[in-house]
C-alpha cells in the first residue's frame, strides 16, 4: 500500500467515525447564537488560525453572522503577546470586544487546550471567559478534545485513526465540518457563487 492509499484510507475512517449527532448539535447551537443576535468569535492557533480566518469569511458571507478571528489582526495579536504574554492574548481580545451572553466562541484546535500540559493555554483562558459571561462555546477538535471538549456547549471531536496523523486530519476536518455548517440549511442564507451560476 502506498502512503497516499494509506492516508486517504484514514480519511475514509475519520468520515465513517464522525459523530453525526455532535455535528447537528453544534449546528443547532450556532443557529441559536445567530437567532439571539450574537457575534461569532473564531479562535485557532497555527494551521487552525488559518482555518479561523477562512471560516470567518464563510460564516459572514454565507450565513449572515457578525464574525471575527483575533488572529486576522496580527498587529494587536503580536502586541498582546509581546506586552502581556501568550496565555491571555485571546481572552484579553474578547474582553476588549465586550463578549457577552449572546455571543458564540468557535474553537478550532488539534488538542483542545490543556493547562496541565501547557498546550494552548490561550484557548483555555478564552473558553473560561466565554463561560463566565454565558456565551456559547462550540469546538471542532482532535485527539480527546482536551479542555474544549470538557467545557464546550457543543463539540465535534475528529476521531484519531492514526496517532501519527492527528494534526493533519484534525485541521483538515475542521475545514470539512465548518463547510458543512455553512452549507447546512439551518445556517446557510446566501448561495455560493459557482453553485448559483448557470
Amino acid at each position: 500500500m502506498s502512503f497516499t492509499e494509506q492516508f486517504l484510507g484514514e480519511v475514509q475512517q475519520v468520515v465513517a467515525q464522525l459523530n453525526v449527532n455532535a455535528i447537528e448539535h453544534a449546528a443547532d447551537e450556532l443557529a441559536r447564537v445567530r437567532e439571539r443576535g450574537g457575534r461569532l468569535f473564531i479562535l485557532g492557533v497555527g494551521g487552525s488560525a488559518g482555518n479561523a480566518g477562512h471560516a470567518v469569511n464563510d460564516f459572514r458571507k454565507l450565513c449572515g453572522f457578525e464574525a471575527y478571528a483575533p488572529t486576522d489582526n496580527v498587529s494587536e495579536l503580536t502586541a498582546r503577546t509581546n506586552d502581556e504574554g501568550w496565555p491571555t492574548i485571546f481572552a484579553a481580545w474578547l474582553q476588549g470586544s465586550r463578549m457577552n451572553a449572546k455571543d458564540g466562541l468557535l474553537i478550532f484546535s488539534v488538542g483542545g487546550g490543556s493547562v496541565e500540559k501547557n498546550v494552548s493555554p490561550n484557548l483555555v483562558n478564552a473558553i473560561q471567559l466565554a463561560k463566565q459571561v454565558g456565551a456559547s462555546v462550540i469546538g471542532i477538535v482532535g485527539r480527546d478534545g482536551g479542555y474544549t471538549a470538557k467545557a464546550a456547549t457543543a463539540c465535534v471531536i475528529v476521531p484519531t485513526v492514526n496517532p501519527a496523523h492527528v494534526t493533519p486530519h484534525s485541521e483538515a476536518f475542521q475545514a470539512v465540518i465548518w463547510h458543512l455548517f455553512v452549507s447546512h440549511p439551518k445556517l446557510k442564507q446566501s448561495a455560493t457563487k459557482w453553485e448559483s451560476t448557470k
